[in-house]
């Protein structure tokens, strides 16, 4: 017997990074620090009280976590949006998700640049939209004009960008979203009516690691109606159990998100969990400029490496706003992340061929990394 599988579908392995029991994981980009005594006893408390309720459906338009959500935002990046402009759901993948389906489908185009997050074209192909590439500079950044001139042959309906992109880290300028936006703007995509213009999306679920003077996407959302920036909980916050990502757009663009997203998406539960969690926004932020400082010292440990395996020259290393760096470029890269898995370390196969990811960890995990690393590459 065979069932009805769409044709796009047959064949395909469900997504996941390999999930292996060793001692240091380092593969997934989570935050390495749990919440602490007192957030978990504030969670405990609040999911506590929502259970006493959990016999009614949830609040499916959660105005009180929006209005959490937009107070972060205000104090995290400067910019100040109305609760009507936040939207969340369970990640950032399913806001992701939802802006496929509101903005994609059948004869509709999304556009990204690679190489970036390897879920994109799923979110595309799960919603029967084209998915179409630019590509980046040699050192991972985006060149402006190239991206004008992507947007002007594709005439997409959205436009992915990730900043800090994934799995490079690297952070898109202001003046690149600008183009992009203004692109967006002057562009028709195929098929819509005159006056429409492509949904741009700057995904930032790593914004919070980004350096110091790195601007936020957010800054832009006054001028341009048709971008949304996403965020997660996932990373900084270290809920990546807890599955809360959200944007915040326009309301317009918002209002488009709530006609496609299923009933009670957004369980009491993991609305109670958020709102505790946010109650200690800056305790669980803490770590945040502990991990770039480990960042940063990993970034400068690994250009001062001439590995062996390639004939001495240095590493190369791209520069990261994320909790992750990506480097290379070995002539075998699974072989080096083999070697590094039996010593106990797992990190990321992933990026362009010869490239490394690696999740910044605590300071015991990364120098469990650099150990195996000098064993396995001969540094």
């Amino acid at each position: 017997m065979h069932l009805p599988v769409r044709a796009e579908h047959a064949g395909i392995e469900p997504y996941g990074a390999p999930q292996l029991d060793v001692p240091v994981l380092l593969n997934v980009n989570e935050n390495p620090y749990a919440p602490s005594p007192e957030v978990v006893a504030t969670i405990a408390a609040d999911v506590a009280a929502a259970a006493a309720t959990l016999n009614r459906y949830p609040d499916r338009d959660f105005p009180g976590l929006r209005q959490d959500l937009a107070d972060y935002l205000a104090g995290e990046s400067g910019v100040r949006v109305a609760p009507e402009q936040v939207w969340a759901a369970n990640g950032s993948n399913e806001v992701m998700l939802h802006l496929l389906q509101a903005f994609g489908g059948p004869g509709r185009t999304a556009l990204s640049f690679a190489p970036t997050y390897s879920m994109y074209p799923e979110y595309a192909r799960d919603t029967s939209t084209a998915w179409v590439t630019g590509r980046r500079e040699t050192d991972f950044t985006l060149d402006p004009d190239a991206a004008r001139a992507a947007i002007a042959e594709h005439a997409p309906s959205v436009i992915l960008l990730a900043s800090p992109n994934n799995p490079t880290g690297t952070a898109l300028t202001r003046d690149v979203v600008e183009a992009v936006c203004e692109a967006a703007l002057a562009v028709t995509p195929r098929g819509a009516e005159p006056g429409t213009s492509a949904v741009v999306v700057v995904d930032e679920a790593y914004g919070e690691f980004r350096r110091a003077g790195v601007p936020s996407a957010l800054e832009l959302l006054e001028r341009y109606p048709n971008l949304a920036v996403s965020r997660t909980m996932s990373k900084a916050f270290a809920l990546a159990g807890a599955r809360v990502g959200y944007l915040a757009a326009s309301t317009t663009l918002v209002d488009a998100l709530r006609v496609v997203r299923l009933p009670y998406h957004l369980s009491a539960a993991t609305q109670a969990v958020a709102r505790a969690a946010l109650k200690h926004s800056a305790s669980l932020l803490a770590q945040v400029d502990a991990l770039r400082a480990e960042r940063d010292a990993t970034v400068a440990w690994l250009r001062a490496q001439r590995p062996a395996a390639l004939g001495g020259e240095p590493l190369q290393v791209a520069d990261s706003d994320a909790n992750f760096v990506l480097f290379g470029t070995f002539p075998d890269r699974h072989a080096v992340w083999q070697g590094l898995l039996d010593r106990g370390v797992l990190i990321r196969e992933t990026g362009p061929d010869g490239w490394l990811r690696v999740s910044i960890g605590t300071p015991q995990e990364m120098t469990a990394f650099k150990d195996a690393l000098v064993e396995v590459a001969g540094l």
